[in-house]
């Protein structure tokens, strides 16, 4: 069983163009998704401790998206950037999060579908990344993120599975990439992940 359904929008060319003209900043942000990416993980165990089968899949993933924030941080300091003082809100997560269900059931497997979307994403961008870069350590860096991150995508759909029928996660899943593709046509581009 195939457990994520692809994007039903792609990346447009003008957002590698944004993200090379200033890779500075999109380190910066792409430093502070990789945070946001291992708390969340975390977040779901301290909202959710009685689902104990997601729980060391949860620590595997919240300490691998650590480890990958470490590692954009290694880049950021070889190039002598420094984190943001402070993250700012991303407008991508926070558009995706107005659309939730706000039943406690809903909620709980919206998050976990919205975690797959946006990891999903990331690997498409991850990816972009990758084939744009033309220093060798980077492109390599990408590519190395963009596996990593499409299983992720996979993970937060095999957990939901373990809680809802098929059919619930897969349609629900089939409206959250139709809504994350219109909000993605609607942003800004910037140099960064999203």
């Amino acid at each position: 069983m195939k457990l994520s359904i692809d994007l039903s929008v792609q990346t447009k060319p003008e957002w590698i163009k944004t993200v090379l003209a200033d890779f500075d900043s999109f380190l910066i942000d792409h430093a502070d998704c990789e945070r946001k990416a291992s708390s969340s993980a975390m977040s779901f165990i301290a909202k959710y401790p009685n689902r104990t089968e997601m729980i060391p899949e949860l620590i595997e993933t919240a300490v691998e998206e650590l480890e990958h924030f470490q590692q954009v941080y290694a880049l950021m300091e070889k190039r002598g950037v420094s984190l943001a003082q402070k993250m700012p809100e991303d407008p991508y997560i926070k558009k995706l999060m107005k659309s939730m269900h706000s039943g406690i059931e809903e909620r709980f497997l919206d998050r976990l579908l919205i975690a797959s979307v946006v990891e999903t994403r990331g690997a498409e961008r991850f990816r972009i990344v990758a084939e744009n870069m033309e220093d060798e350590e980077l492109q390599k860096f990408y590519k190395m993120l963009w596996i990593s991150e499409a299983k992720h995508g996979h993970i937060f759909v095999k957990m939901a599975l373990m809680y809802f029928p098929e059919d619930k996660v897969y349609d629900r899943l089939h409206w959250w990439m139709e809504t994350e593709g219109k909000i993605v046509d609607e942003l800004p581009f910037r140099a960064a992940l999203h």
